[in-house]
């Protein structure tokens, strides 16, 4: 069963790939406004065809430029995310080289960064920011990688320096707000997701990309956890270090949060020192 299973959804999913990518590759070529529209009519019909089930706590922040910081746990966290809003993702330079997996990322305008570069740095968080001056939603996976879905690895702060800029001039000038993202891997076919299954669909360490995706496929249907925390920006107070870590602190919480099936948690200590002596605060799965 779970054979004939992966086959029907490795098949749908190629195929409604290729049906899909020409659309939004002419889309992209006329500039027209849909472009930012089909990746997310696609994440959503991919989630259903997979059977992934999204649930999506708090708000995600659209008043101004902001950078969404999200841990990253597996290949799957695109269609997950990219169901809940359009946007776009922050992906180290190689996924670009992957056959077909590049070509969806770039189709979906993805920033493709050099992590091990830091004389680029500079001019990678430039691109970051001129993205979402001109009003795109981006996603950054300040880890660097993927872990194994139960626990957050520690954000590196490097290209949060787009925190550091602000769209406009003078007066007007407002600044790039952060928002921390948490992504849990819940629920499998409708009974809670222990340690042993969720890196099944955890994708980390040397594993083979197909391989896994195919035995991701075989299982039942899922339950993710997307949970919007409270955004900030670095005119509060701290600096980008401190921003990572309340980011990683925030995620950290929403993914226990999620899998404990907690109502609420808090940020041991992380938020009173970005924000100096204001209130700390806590964070709720509403």
């Amino acid at each position: 069963m779970g054979t004939f299973r992966a086959a029907i959804l490795l098949t749908g999913f190629i195929g409604s790939s290729l049906l899909a990518m020409p659309f939004q590759w002419l889309a992209l070529k006329l500039d027209l406004p849909v472009a930012k529209k089909i990746p997310n009519f696609f994440h959503r019909w991919l989630c259903r065809l997979i059977g992934i089930r999204v649930h999506v706590e708090g708000e995600p922040f659209r008043d101004g430029a902001c950078l969404l910081a999200s841990n990253h746990v597996s290949w799957l966290d695109i269609p997950v995310l990219g169901s809940v809003l359009p946007l776009s993702f922050v992906a180290k330079k190689e996924v670009g080289a992957w056959p077909f997996f590049g070509t969806l990322a770039r189709l979906q305008r993805t920033v493709f960064v050099d992590r091990d570069a830091r004389a680029k740095v500079g001019e990678q968080r430039n691109e970051i920011f001129q993205r979402i001056a001109d009003g795109d939603t981006l996603v950054l996976f300040p880890e660097g990688t993927s872990g194994d879905g139960n626990q957050v690895l520690p954000f590196k702060s490097a290209l949060m320096s787009v925190a550091q800029l602000a769209v406009g001039q003078g007066e007007e000038a407002e600044p790039v707000l952060v928002q921390p993202l948490s992504v849990a891997y819940t629920r499998l076919a409708g009974l809670p997701m222990t340690r042993k299954f969720r890196p099944f669909f955890a994708w980390y360490g040397d594993m083979d990309l197909f391989p896994h995706l195919w035995e991701a496929f075989s299982l039942g249907p899922i339950d993710v956890v997307v949970a919007f925390h409270e955004p900030v920006h670095l005119g509060q107070g701290g600096n980008r270090k401190q921003l990572a870590a309340y980011c990683q602190a925030c995620s950290a919480a929403g993914v226990v949060n999620a899998i404990m099936g907690r109502e609420e948690i808090a940020v041991s200590g992380q938020k009173e020192a970005f924000f100096g002596d204001s209130e700390p605060g806590r964070l709720a799965a509403e």
